[in-house]
């Protein structure tokens, strides 16, 4: 099944992939979804992407891992090798990373479920600002009392109040929220009716103002297979961070773009930042950095909300024309079309929107899934059409866009059916982690799954600190 999932979507993406080689089987982790299916399936059509596109490098003369040259043909396809138990593993990549053997809390005091008069609302507080904008949607102080207190306080003020009317009540004070539904009473929701319609990974060409190919370059010499690739990061928790983060692991220069006045999460923004480089523009003075930035970028991978950047200059044809032949990663929670396009969203958010939260556990309270399937599946999804992008960048030219969001995942996760896992016991993980000394200290983080002729991706620097580099492309552009 997975294999075949693998070959839909890169017949989806318009780009043909090399067989991929799938071993182990779901269940992996206890849930009824098959959650090892889905990362094997998103993990390993990226590594095939990454294989194909090694390939074509090959063909022009470049050199892959070891110095050899990839090669590709009816008896030459490369070997790309994925495993389910890695995959999933790779998943619950911010469970099992430790700094000095200290694990990370992502979680903020006010984050959680809390209980309605009709059902439950789940509130996502981890930044101060979207922690206040819930608290003046339910009639509280901003920031006030202790953290305890305050919990109980929300809880009273939730409880007499329905989850659809908080959830509501705090979007519009620009707050994240979502209210607990059944798997029938979001297929029936405009914005899963706004979803079917849309790709799981969408990859289109943007037009080019001079209507010809451009960008058909690919990098010679490198010794591994995404080298010469510049990808700009400008996201932040969670799918877009591992999108980039995966598309490092092969080898892809990846300058992470934040600013010093945005939130961020400490473990997170740490646990995703393997392999980059990370600089901070304010975009409300520092505009023009970006766009000089962007001038000789291949991939720019951004998760605000959908038209944020466009407001600000940087919409996908704008950086059309900035740079012709850049590949525009979109990633949205809920997609680009329908009643909650513009709708701030997190992994758990969705999760209890769609109906996930409700089967996966008695219909009663909220069950999330063991892991941030949504995160990272939609990131892995992400930096596949990334790379499919890139592929047909070089086969037909031009500038590309790429949109993949958290909810169209969620529905293509519940149409991979159900799986029984009674008796399924936590894998083992061992075997999967290894360390890296950094400025944090000795990091235990999760290896990146897949292999390509019995490569494995890996990453060769440890996460910096943010702002830690300048604005600029390393080596500069000659």
């Amino acid at each position: 099944m997975t294999a075949k999932l693998i070959r839909e979507l890169g017949e989806g993406a318009g780009v043909a992939l090399p067989e991929v080689r799938v071993t182990g089987e779901d269940p992996v982790l206890p849930s009824v979804f098959p959650l090892g299916t889905m990362a094997a399936a998103s993990a390993g059509a990226l590594t095939a992407a990454v294989a194909a596109y090694a390939a074509r490098t090959g063909e022009n003369g470049a050199e892959g891992p070891g110095g050899r040259q990839w090669s590709r043909g009816a008896h030459g396809d490369p070997d790309v090798t994925i495993d389910v138990r890695h995959a999933a593993v790779a998943f619950q990549s911010e469970r099992h990373f430790r700094a000095d053997g200290k694990a990370m809390d992502v979680w903020a005091a006010l984050s959680g479920d809390y209980r309605t008069s009709d059902g439950w609302v789940r509130l996502h507080c981890n930044f101060d600002h979207h922690r206040d904008a819930a608290l003046r949607a339910l009639g509280l102080p901003p920031g006030s009392s202790s953290a305890a207190t305050c919990k109980e306080d929300v809880g009273r003020a939730c409880a007499d109040r329905t989850a659809v009317e908080i959830e509501e009540a705090v979007i519009r004070e620009g707050g994240c929220a979502a209210a607990m539904r059944s798997r029938a009473e979001w297929l029936a929701h405009p914005q899963a009716r706004a979803l079917a319609d849309l790709p799981l990974v969408g990859v289109s060409r943007l037009p080019d103002g001079a209507g010809q190919a451009s960008g058909n370059g690919l990098p010679a010499g490198t010794e591994r297979p995404l080298g010469g690739v510049r990808v700009l990061d400008l996201t932040r928790v969670i799918a877009g961070p591992v999108a980039a983060r995966a598309l490092a692991a092969y080898g892809a220069d990846v300058l992470r773009v934040g600013a010093a006045h945005l939130p961020e999460v400490p473990g997170l923004v740490v646990e995703t930042a393997f392999g980059k480089r990370s600089c901070h523009i304010d975009l409300r003075s520092e505009a023009d950095k970006l766009r000089e930035l962007v001038r000789q970028a291949d991939v720019i991978i951004q998760a605000y909300r959908p038209g944020a950047l466009r407001a600000r200059g940087f919409g996908p044809d704008d950086l059309a024309a900035l740079r012709p032949g850049i590949v525009c990663v979109d990633i949205s929670a809920y997609g680009t079309r329908g009643p909650w396009a513009s709708r701030r969203g997190f992994d758990s958010l969705v999760q209890m929107a769609c109906g996930i939260a409700h089967e996966n556990g008695d219909g009663l309270r909220p069950s999330p899934l063991p892991a941030q399937a949504l995160d990272h599946g939609a990131g892995h999804l992400a930096a596949f059409g990334a790379v499919a992008a890139l592929l047909r960048r070089a086969t037909e030219g031009g500038s590309w866009q790429v949109e993949v969001s958290l909810a169209r995942t969620a529905a293509w996760l519940d149409d991979l059916g159900r799986i029984d896992t009674a008796g399924t016991r936590r894998p083992r993980v061992e075997h999967l982690l290894a360390t890296m000394d950094s400025p944090f200290g000795t990091l235990t983080y999760v290896t990146p799954p897949g292999a390509i002729d019995g490569v494995r991706p890996h990453w060769t620097s440890p996460p910096p600190r943010e702002g830690e580099h300048p604005a600029a492309w390393w080596p500069p552009a000659s």
